[in-house]
């Protein structure tokens, strides 16, 4: 099914420039929207009036993803304000750029919580209901470190490799009931707390850093296809061709 109007999505790291991005294609496409955040509610807030503006519901709650029990909280209160779940966007991401030699216990933690635990804890509590009622997609936001190593260290390349394991561990368990699981991995791209300081557009075959809206694209068309699943695909300038 294209068509996804009048779903319910819980969109995390929407306060971000991605998640802004991604939580624009929602409201045009009618999806009744939980937009989560950190710290930065303004921007959260943004989109909740975008959509009401345009006659969608939407709610913008707040949630620190490095606490396990958040995850459960958050589609807890989704479902109170929209319904269940439909599609999960775990957009949230948690980047400190570390030379290895310097990457400590705590930010190695922080960086698993958020990036690792909280995607499979929001996943693990949505996928059965989605397959119950035989539809469902679950979309993570991955990273070229996954690939390469990256630049921002390896705490940060580790979680997002192992979001990929988790992915396809999942995927394969509901596909058969009309719920899809992929991944997007991009790579440096511009208005957004992820480009590392050191970035530069000349790392890229394009030329240029890539664009919160391009990612936006690519996730909404994973969103309304039906037979992708347990995929990561990359959107990275050609810096990683494969």
């Amino acid at each position: 099914m294209t068509q996804l109007t009048g779903r319910v999505a819980l969109l995390t790291g929407a306060s971000g420039g991605i998640g802004q991005a991604i939580g624009r294609r929602l409201i045009a496409a009618g999806v009744r929207t939980a937009f989560t955040y950190g710290t930065r509610s303004e921007h959260a807030d943004d989109l909740v009036a975008r959509a009401r503006a345009a006659g969608v519901d939407a709610v913008a709650l707040p949630g620190d993803l490095a606490d396990p029990q958040v995850p459960v909280a958050l589609l807890r209160a989704t479902a109170d304000a929209l319904g269940p779940v439909d599609l999960l966007i775990s957009n949230a991401g948690y980047a400190i750029q570390q030379e290895y030699t310097a990457v400590d216990a705590v930010t190695w933690d922080r960086t698993m919580a958020v990036n690792l635990r909280a995607p499979f804890l929001l996943a693990q509590q949505s996928l059965p209901g989605m397959a119950a009622r035989g539809y469902g997609r679950v979309l993570f936001m991955s990273s070229i470190a996954a690939f390469t190593g990256g630049i921002v260290g390896p705490h940060y390349a580790a979680s997002k490799a192992a979001l990929h394991g988790m992915l396809h561990f999942l995927a394969a368990r509901v596909a058969s009931h009309g719920v899809t699981v992929n991944a997007l991995a991009p790579a440096l791209i511009e208005d957004t707390a992820m480009l590392p300081a050191t970035a530069s557009p000349s790392h890229l075959p394009v030329g240029r850093f890539g664009r919160p809206e391009e990612v936006a694209d690519l996730a909404l068309a994973v969103l309304r296809n039906g037979y992708l699943t347990s995929q990561v695909l990359s959107l990275d300038g050609g810096a990683y061709p494969r």
